[in-house]
């Protein structure tokens, strides 16, 4: 029996309640989830890829069929180089899907035997997004049903340096 791997990509700044939905529905279809951090050099992003990394492992814990790490390149060159054949994507609303269906087909077209599996979020996760949950967290509003606890705390510590600085 082969190996069944995903990547997940993301920037991931911070990781939310919604991504984590997405990794533990993905693993009842593929044996290992790679959580792929991935630098966008159109954002700026609020933690470091060091800091998203932490809070991704803090979070998922000693997990052996979650694996996180950083993406340096093209998502399909490295999709090829940890052997994996599947990206695997989120979609909250259809606004989601026209930008998340040009980057599939691109990265068939680069690379037929790679696929990319979209999964819907769970209802309850449809509107949340990373940028959400730092727009109210900056605003000192409630966050804990959107985040996990130790990235509330990193949010809040986040800030609180800001407005102090």
């Amino acid at each position: 029996m082969t190996q069944r791997t995903a990547v997940y990509p993301g920037s991931f700044d911070p990781i939310t309640n919604g991504h984590l939905d997405i990794i533990q529905r993905g693993l009842n279809a593929f044996d290992t989830i790679i959580v792929a951090v991935a630098k966008n050099s159109s954002k700026k992003g609020l933690f470091s890829i060091e800091e998203r990394v932490e809070m991704i492992r803090s979070v998922v814990g000693d997990n052996p069929r979650i694996q996180v790490d950083v993406i340096e390149g093209l998502l399909i060159d490295y999709v090829m180089g940890k052997g994996a054949r599947v990206i695997l994507r989120g979609l909250r609303a259809v606004s989601d899907f026209e930008y998340e269906f040009q980057l599939a087909q691109m990265n068939h077209t680069v690379q037929k035997e790679v696929e990319t599996m979209f999964m819907m979020t769970s209802v309850r996760y449809g509107y949340l997004s990373s940028s959400i949950v730092k727009e109210m967290a900056s605003l000192n509003g409630p966050i804990s049903e959107f985040v996990p606890e130790i990235v509330q705390k990193r949010l809040a510590d986040k800030f609180s340096g800001e407005k102090n600085a």
